[in-house]
């Protein structure tokens, strides 16, 4: 095993990036976003510009970067990118916030005429969801109902200062309907029960929002729910590998659905059904026409996962 690294100070960091070949045009000002940012948060944002060592590529046959800078790397460029990525993650949060709160209202309202507990009835849910127990693992002999709801309780003891939770537990015996109990759920917990539900349920939901069937709208969030959780912990948006993958649309264009790109196509989507006047789509395409594409040409939106006309196809509306 390796050595853990040595601290360093902020000096000393600026001196190893230019001993790298990193061009400082202002240090006062590099000095002072190291403080503010950090070296390890900014590294996500350099590391695209750093060289392919290709003898080290070709043993372990993946790429693998050297130390080393390619030629006209600006350290200025790396913090564009870094305020660009933070305006980008707000961008999402706006749009997600819009959708979580709508999704929240669409289940609520649906399998509350049920039951107002539905969320805690098996009878109101898929059989997959609320009755097979699971056969191994650490959750052996557990449904995903029930791994569902002990989640869900631990949120509503995370809330239980709320005065609309003292409220439920004076007088209804801490019991919450669906329309309240969605006021403690995150996004998370929304998709995994938006997941559990009935066939027929989720595909009405996903019909008001012009997709085939509930499965895909499932994915759209489980994917969603993946930027989301980006987005809120302040980690890097604009090229990040995609874990939890939806397939792209056919009627689209050809998307890379292991890039971001086509999750805010997803955004816009639902946008357009949710509130139809939002400048969302405006305010998101301003902001990749400013993207800070480095002078020697590494950086660019290609590694966001944008397509050819890319502009004209999202301020049109996706079919």
């Amino acid at each position: 095993m390796a050595n853990l690294k040595p601290w360093k100070s902020m000096a000393e960091q600026l001196a190893l990036l230019k001993s790298r070949r990193l061009l400082v045009d202002n240090e006062a000002a590099a000095l002072d976003y190291l403080a503010r940012i950090g070296y390890y948060r900014l590294s996500g944002y350099w590391y695209p510009l750093r060289k392919i060592d290709k003898k080290a590529s070709l043993q372990q046959k993946r790429p693998i970067r050297a130390d080393h800078f390619v030629p006209k790397s600006h350290y200025e460029e790396v913090v564009k990118l870094y305020v660009f990525d933070k305006k980008l993650r707000l961008l999402a949060l706006d749009a997600l916030e819009r959708i979580e709160m709508a999704i929240r209202v669409d289940v609520a309202h649906l399998l509350g005429k049920k039951d107002p507990c539905a969320h805690e009835n098996p009878a109101c849910l898929h059989g997959n969801f609320a009755k097979k127990v699971k056969t191994n693992g650490q959750n052996e002999g557990k449904t995903e109902h029930q791994l569902w709801l002990a989640k869900y309780n631990t949120m509503l003891h995370r809330s239980r200062r709320e005065p609309f939770i003292e409220h439920h537990k004076d007088k209804y015996n801490g019991r919450l309907p669906v329309w309240v109990a969605i006021e403690v759920w995150d996004f998370g917990l929304l998709s995994r029960l938006f997941d559990g539900m009935q066939y027929a349920d989720k595909n009405q939901i996903a019909r008001k929002y012009g997709l085939a069937d509930g499965a895909t709208l499932a994915k759209w969030l489980r994917s969603l729910n993946f930027i989301r959780n980006v987005s809120a912990h302040h980690s890097r948006l604009w090229n990040i590998n995609v874990l939890e993958l939806s397939p792209c649309p056919p009627t689209w264009p050809k998307l890379k659905n292991t890039r971001p790109f086509m999750y805010f196509a997803m955004m816009r989507h639902l946008l357009a059904v949710i509130c139809p006047n939002s400048s969302w789509t405006k305010r998101l395409v301003e902001h990749l026409r400013d993207y800070p594409a480095s002078q020697n040409g590494i950086l660019t939106l290609e590694d966001y996962g944008v397509c050819e006309n890319w502009e004209q196809w999202l301020l049109q509306g996706q079919k």
